[in-house]
C-alpha cells in the first residue's frame, strides 16, 4: 500500500472535476495508510479534515458508557467521511476504523468548502449523501423505537439486501457475508439473537448461505415480513 499512486480518479464524488482540478486536490491532499483496527477519527479530537477512502474499508462507529459498539456506516474504496465537521465546524459526531489496511487522502475543511463553493455538482452531492444519511438514520430510529430485537434484524436484513438486489430475480446476494456482531452493533441486539434469527430465516427458506456471501431467496416475502410488523 505505501506504493500505491497518489490519485483521487476512482473517488465518483469527484468525477464532476476536471482532470487539473483533481490533479489540484490530489496535491494538497494528505495521503495515510491505517493498519486493521487502527483509529482514523477519534471522536475526541478537534480535527475537520474530509477524507476520501483510496482503498480498504472503514466503518463508522460509536461507543456507549459501558463500552458497547453501535455502529452507522461501512465504506469501502471510494466513500468519504467527515463532511459535517468541515461543514459546522462542531466536534466530530462519530469514531471512523479501518477493517482492514486501509488508505486515505484527507484534504483541510478550507480546501472542501471552497470546493463546493467552485463546484455546485459536488455540492449538490453533499447535500443528496446528507438526505440519504437522515432518511436512514430516521428509518433506524423508527425501528428501535417500534420493533422487537428479532424484527430489527430482519429490517438491517432487508436494508443490505436491497442494496445488492436483483429486482428480475426477486432475489439479493450480499457479500460478504455479514458478519452477526456488525449485525447487533447496528440494530442494538446481540449476536447470539442475530444468529437465532438467520436461522429461523434459513428454515423458513428465506435465506441461504453460500461460501462467501448470504442469499436472500425471496425478497418480497422478507418486505412482506418487515412491512407487516410496521404496519402492525
Amino acid at each position: 500500500m505505501a506504493g500505491s499512486e497518489n490519485s483521487l480518479a476512482d473517488i465518483p464524488f469527484l468525477e464532476p472535476l476536471s482532470d487539473a482540478s483533481r490533479s489540484a486536490i490530489e496535491q494538497r491532499a494528505r495521503w495515510v495508510g491505517y493498519k486493521t483496527n487502527e483509529t482514523i477519527i477519534d471522536r475526541e479530537t478537534d480535527s475537520r479534515d474530509v477524507y476520501f477512502v483510496v482503498e480498504g474499508r472503514v466503518r463508522v462507529v460509536n461507543f456507549s458508557i459501558s463500552g458497547r459498539e453501535v455502529s452507522f456506516d461501512e465504506m469501502d474504496a471510494g466513500g468519504v467521511f467527515g463532511e459535517l465537521a468541515a461543514l459546522d465546524g462542531m466536534p466530530r459526531s462519530a469514531n471512523v476504523i479501518a477493517l482492514q489496511d486501509t488508505r486515505v487522502a484527507s484534504i483541510s475543511p478550507d480546501t472542501f468548502v471552497n470546493l463546493l463553493r467552485d463546484h455546485p455538482d459536488l455540492a449538490i452531492g453533499v447535500m443528496q449523501e446528507l438526505a440519504k444519511i437522515v432518511r436512514v438514520s430516521t428509518e433506524r430510529i423508527m425501528d428501535l423505537s417500534t420493533l422487537g430485537a428479532h424484527n430489527r434484524v430482519h429490517s438491517e436484513i432487508l436494508r443490505e439486501a436491497r442494496a445488492h438486489a436483483d429486482d428480475e430475480a426477486n432475489t439479493a446476494r450480499i457479500s460478504p457475508i455479514p458478519v452477526h456482531s456488525d449485525i447487533a452493533a447496528r440494530v442494538s441486539t446481540t449476536r447470539e439473537t442475530v444468529a437465532r434469527v438467520l436461522s429461523d430465516l434459513a428454515k423458513q427458506n428465506l435465506v441461504k448461505r453460500e461460501k462467501d456471501a448470504l442469499v436472500i431467496l425471496d425478497l418480497e416475502r422478507l418486505e412482506d415480513l418487515v412491512e407487516d410488523v410496521r404496519d402492525f
